[in-house]
C-alpha cells in the first residue's frame, strides 16, 4: 500500500515520524556512544575513558536580530543540561546572496562577545553565501565535558518533584517584540517595548549557570524551547518513561508575558521557551535545591511532580479540575507571528 504523503509543516518534525526515522536509521552500533538520539534527550554523550563528551547541535532559524547571540547559548544550554560544562563552538553561517559584508561583521561580534561571556572557544565551523535564503541561518554544535559521576542523565523517579527555574516563555517574549515592534510600540511605548526585547538578557535565555547549580540534586533536567512549557514537560516524560502532574497556576508567566500572548491570542504555555529550566530532584531534596537558587538570586518554584507512566501526563487547572496535558511540536509563533 502506498504511503500517504503529507506536508510536515514549518517547526519540529512530527514526534511519531522522528521516532519512527530513529527507530529505522540507527547508523553502526558504536559502543563508546552512552547517550544517542531520542525525543527528550538534549545532547549526546560519548566514553573519553575518564570523562564523557557531550556534544550537541542546534539551528537557530526563526530570528535573525542578535541571531549570533543566540547560537552559542542555545546549544551550551543542552551541554548543560547533562551535568556537562560547555566549552568548544563550532559554527556555521549562511547568509542570503543579497547579504552585505556589515551583516557577516555584526553576526560574527555576537557570537564572539556571548562565547566570551560563556567561557567558549570557537574552534571551527563554516560560512557560505546560499541561494533561496530571506533570512540568515545559523547551525551550531557545541561540545562539553563533564566527569562520569556528575552527568545528569533524564532518570526522572516516581515521585520526584518537578522544579520550575525562572518562568515560561522568556524567548518567546522577546520574539514577539522583535517582530511586532512597531504594535508594541504603539500599544505600550518604548520602556515596554524594549524591556520585551531585552528578555533574552534579562531573565535571559541562557540556562548553562542555573543548570549547572542544580546538577548534584537532579534526576534530569530539561530546557523547554520550541512548542513550550508543556513540549518541554512531555519530553521530560518521554525521555524519563514517566508521567507527570503538574499545578497551572504554580507555572511562572511574567507581567509582559501574559499581555502580548493576550494581545496576538497566543498561549504562553505553548511558545518559545529557552531561558526556563526542568528539573525533577527527589522531593526530600525539593526545599533545598530551591534554596539554593534563591541564595543566587534566581527564581524557582516546585510545579508539581513525576508519576507512573500509566498515569499519563496531566494538569490541575486554577479551578483545581484534572486535565490531560496537551502539547504540540507546532510552537504557535511559527504558525501565527512568524
Amino acid at each position: 500500500m502506498k504511503r500517504e504523503q503529507r506536508s510536515l509543516g514549518a517547526g519540529k518534525l512530527n514526534y511519531k515520524l522522528l521516532e519512527e526515522l530513529l527507530r529505522e536509521y540507527k547508523g553502526v552500533v558504536d559502543e563508546r556512544v552512552v547517550v544517542g538520539p531520542g525525543i527528550g534527550e538534549d545532547a549526546a554523550v560519548i566514553d573519553f575513558d575518564d570523562i564523557y563528551l557531550v556534544t550537541k547541535t542546534d539551528p537557530i532559524v526563526c530570528v535573525q536580530e542578535q541571531i549570533g547571540y543566540y547560537a552559542p547559548i542555545i546549544n551550551a544550554n543542552d551541554i548543560a543540561t547533562m551535568g556537562a560544562s560547555p566549552k568548544w563552538f563550532m559554527v556555521t553561517v549562511l547568509l542570503p546572496s543579497d547579504a552585505r559584508e556589515e551583516l557577516a561583521r555584526e553576526i560574527f561580534r555576537q557570537i564572539d562577545a556571548c562565547c566570551k561571556t560563556l567561557g567558549l572557544a570557537l574552534v571551527s565551523g563554516h560560512t557560505e553565501i546560499s541561494f533561496n535564503l530571506e533570512r540568515p541561518i545559523i547551525v551550531g554544535s557545541m561540545f562539553g565535558e563533564v566527569e562520569k559521576e556528575k552527568l545528569v542523565r533524564k532518570n526522572a523517579k516516581v515521585g520526584d518533584s518537578i522544579v520550575l527555574v525562572k518562568g515560561i516563555a522568556i524567548e518567546g517574549t522577546s520574539i514577539i517584540a522583535r517582530e511586532k515592534a512597531e504594535e508594541v510600540l504603539t500599544r505600550y511605548g518604548k520602556d515596554f517595548l524594549e524591556r520585551c526585547k531585552n528578555f533574552i538578557y534579562e531573565p535571559g535565555i541562557s540556562v548553562v549557570h542555573e543548570a549547572l547549580i542544580a546538577r548534584d540534586f537532579a534526576t534530569s533536567m530539561h530546557d523547554p524551547t520550541e512548542g513550550g512549557i508543556f513540549t518541554g514537560l512531555y519530553e521530560v516524560a518521554k525521555a524519563s518513561g514517566r508521567g507527570i502532574l503538574v499545578y497551572k497556576d504554580k507555572i511562572h508567566v511574567y507581567p509582559e508575558t501574559s499581555r502580548l500572548c493576550t494581545d496576538y491570542d497566543l498561549n504562553p504555555y505553548s511558545i518559545f521557551a529557552s531561558g526556563a529550566l526542568i528539573v525533577t530532584t527527589p522531593r526530600e531534596r525539593t526545599a533545598e535545591l530551591i534554596r539554593r537558587y534563591n541564595g543566587e538570586g534566581v527564581k524557582a518554584i516546585a510545579i508539581g511532580e513525576i508519576s507512573d507512566k500509566e498515569k499519563g501526563l496531566k494538569i490541575i487547572d486554577a479551578e483545581g479540575r484534572e486535565r490531560d496535558l496537551v502539547y504540540s511540536e507546532k510552537d504557535e509563533l511559527i504558525r501565527k507571528i512568524l
